[in-house]
Formats: structure tokens, sequence, C-alpha cells
């Protein structure tokens, strides 16, 4: 799979297969159409990368656009002028673009919309200028078609995030060397002083340790290339010849060293400083360096700032004085990434996050008790209204009783016959019965 930042090729559009990096059998003169076929599992890196890649897949089966990509170069490519060869292409081709940008812009409103739900179940305050910056690689505007702005946007938004990959990445690692000074700092700290005097013995030692290594070789240069065409490849140094080492190492056998293939030669003097079993040697300091060489060797040879380094401009850098005398070259322990107010800038930097992030804590406890005290009103008033509809059932009972003792007389104030009572002075003249 493709590393992200060699996806350049992909921000040509695949300009012409003579670029692309594929999987094609050299024991083949003529490899038919059908074997030429990019690879599947293109992986940018970015979070448009299956939209981008769809969008390049139908337009590369338009036999006009098809034909332009094989004539157009790259910064042709970035100034928007093969976008207008949109309006060129088949109605079949138009249309499934169409479809291809309302899924996109389907998939990034329901992105947004899990994270506006996400953040406001947080309490969280919506990012709205990150939300626009979803929206870049195409004109969201016009949800329904795939117009010339659209691929303008694609080809544009691509071009620039993915030139700013390697940037982002050598950020990452300074934050990474920064935290990791600022920790063995704090820990020190903990440390009686004894203690903390062996520690920081301990720790220069170490760098000493790291830094005893065999001599590093200009990334690119004769002497490094030479190294791997004798320890890699088994061929006598003194019967080196770049168009052979080339072809030997286009893994993929597409005519052109990608970034991936160039990283590759740089394993065996990578090899000379680090070591996963030794506790002095970082890993995440030894891919920084991969990269930094990496990098510097595409600046040199790579004329046409495609990400691609051809067999020409290949052979054109070893025919240079530098490719047989090179300057020396630092690596990452011997060059500081960063200076002493960078760190105390990150550590007040770290602290002010900490800082609102746990004002942000506090304000959330808060809110929570306030709940549960507004919850437990609730509550007391709720029980007091179940208890006032029990009294007033109970009123009602009461009411609704047939009030039967002071209605009915007694047996001695009614005479039979009689269906009156008599008052209580006749009562007293009725004469007694023996």
């Amino acid at each position: 799979m493709w590393g992200p930042s060699h996806c350049c090729l992909i921000l040509c559009l695949w300009a012409g297969l003579d670029a692309l990096p594929v999987a094609v059998d050299k024991t083949k003169v003529n490899p038919s159409v059908e074997e030429i076929q990019p690879p599947k599992s293109v992986d940018t890196g970015l979070h448009y990368d299956r939209y981008l890649r769809e969008v390049i897949d139908f337009l590369e089966k338009d036999p006009h656009f098809r034909d332009k990509l094989h004539n157009t170069d790259m910064e042709d490519i970035k100034q928007g002028k093969l976008a207008k060869e949109l309006d060129f292409v088949s109605h079949h081709v138009r249309t499934k673009l169409d479809e291809l940008k309302r899924q996109e812009v389907n998939r990034l409103r329901t992105l947004i919309k899990a994270k506006q739900d996400m953040t406001g179940d947080k309490g969280m305050a919506m990012d709205h200028q990150a939300l626009l910056k979803q929206f870049e690689h195409l004109n969201h505007m016009n949800p329904h078609t795939f117009e010339v702005e659209d691929l303008d946007r694609l080809i544009k938004s691509a071009t620039n995030d993915l030139e700013n990959f390697d940037k982002e990445q050598h950020e990452e690692f300074k934050k990474y060397e920064m935290m990791k000074e600022l920790d063995r700092r704090e820990h020190l700290k903990t440390l009686d002083e004894e203690t903390r005097k062996k520690e920081e013995e301990h720790y220069e030692e170490m760098k000493k340790k790291h830094a005893d290594h065999p001599k590093i070789n200009h990334p690119g240069s004769q002497d490094q290339l030479k190294e791997v065409w004798q320890e890699a490849d088994g061929l006598d140094p003194n019967e080196f010849d770049p168009k052979t080492f080339f072809k030997l190492h286009d893994t993929n056998g597409d005519g052109y060293f990608d970034e991936q293939e160039l990283e590759a030669l740089f394993t065996k003097e990578l090899e000379k400083i680090y070591d996963p079993t030794r506790e002095e040697d970082d890993m995440l300091e030894m891919e920084e360096d991969r990269l930094r060489m990496r990098e510097h060797v595409m600046n040199e040879i790579d004329t046409n700032k495609d990400r691609l380094v051809s067999l020409d401009e290949f052979i054109t850098a070893t025919d240079k004085k530098e490719f047989v005398e090179p300057d020396g070259w630092e690596t990452v322990d011997q060059n500081p990434i960063y200076t002493e107010e960078e760190l105390k800038e990150f550590e007040e930097h770290l602290a002010r996050e900490e800082h609102d992030l746990n004002l942000k804590t506090n304000d959330l406890l808060k809110q929570r008790e306030e709940l549960e005290r507004q919850q437990e009103q609730l509550n007391a008033q709720k029980m007091e209204l179940q208890r006032a509809v029990e009294h007033m059932e109970q009123l009602k009972t009461q009411k609704t009783e047939p009030l039967v003792q002071a209605k009915v007389p007694s047996a001695v104030e009614i005479l039979p016959g009689d269906t009156q009572p008599m008052s209580q002075g006749h009562q007293q003249d009725l004469p007694a019965h023996s």
C-alpha cells in the first residue's frame, strides 16, 4: 500500500500510466492494457480519500479525459487547466460523478450531524470553521451535480493537504520530543538529591551510547548507495552502476522511485544508529530521521516536484559533484529540533490547556450538582403532589358515603301503625303496661 505522501500521483490524477506505480511483469516487454491497472488500495490518509479515488477512477474511463491526462504536466493540473476538460467527458461518466458527489455530501452531513450530537451532549461548543473545512474539496452549495469547480477544488485540496502532510509529521514529532523532555524533568523533581544525580548520570550515559555509532553516509550519495549495492544486493562496490541500481530498487517496475522505495534505501544507514533492543534508541526518532532523509533526496533529485524520481532524474543526480563529494549529515540527536524557549512556551501551553480543562471539568461538575438538586426538588414536588391527590380522594369518599345513622329514627320513637315519631311530651303521657 502506498503511503500518504506518495499519493502526489493522485494529485496529478494519474497523469499518464508511465508515471503510475503499478505492478508490471518485467519478463513481458509490452504488457497488455488489462495488466496495467491502477492499484485498488491507494490510501492518501485524507478524510475524503475514497471520494478522491473513485472520482479519479471514473475520469480515467473517459477516453478524452484520459488523453488529456497523458499530455498535461503537474503545474497545469495544479492551476486548474485540467479541470476545465470535465465539460467534454461522456454523459455516463458525468452521471456517475454526480452520484459520487451526492454520496460524499450525504456522508459529510451525516458526519457533521454526529459531531453536533456528540458535542451537544457534552455541552461543548461546535467548531464551525473545522466543519466548513470538511467541505473544502467540493462545492457544497450545489450538492446535486459534479461540476468543473468540484474537480478544481478536489485537485487543489488534495495538493495542499498532501504537501502539508510531512510538515504535520514533523510538528507531531517535535511535540513528542518536548513532551518526553518535560516528563523527564517532572520525574526528576520527585526524586531525592542522590537518586536524581544517578538518574541524570544515566541519562547522559544513554545519550553518549546512542551517539556512538558508525559514520552515517549522506542520503542519496555515492557512498550511501554503494553500501546498499554491496550489503543488500551482494554486488561488487567497484562495479556500481546507477542505471542497474535504479532497476534493482524500482521494486514495482514502474520506472520511478516513489517515496517508499526511496525510504527503503535508507534502512541500512538507520540500522547503524537505531536498534529496537537498546534502551538508548528511540524508534520514533528513527522514523523522523527516515522522513528527513527522504525529503532531502527528493528536494535534491526530484526536479519537476511530482514526488517521484524518474530514471533520468536519478542519472542526472549521479553525475553531479555533490553525489561523489557530499556534505556531512546530521541525525536528529545531532540537530536539536526545539530550543529551550520553545520548550518553555510548550510547557505554558500545556498548563493553559490543563487549566482550561479543569475549568470545564468544574463547570460540568457544577452543572451535574445543579441537575441533581433540581431532580431532588422535582422528586419532592412529586411526592407532595401524590399526598395531595390521596387527601383529595379521601375527602371525596367521605362526602359520597350515606349518613345512615343520622337519618334513621329509633324503634321507641315510632308507634305501631304510625309512620311519624311521637314528640317527647306524648311519650310522657302514655300509661305504663303492667
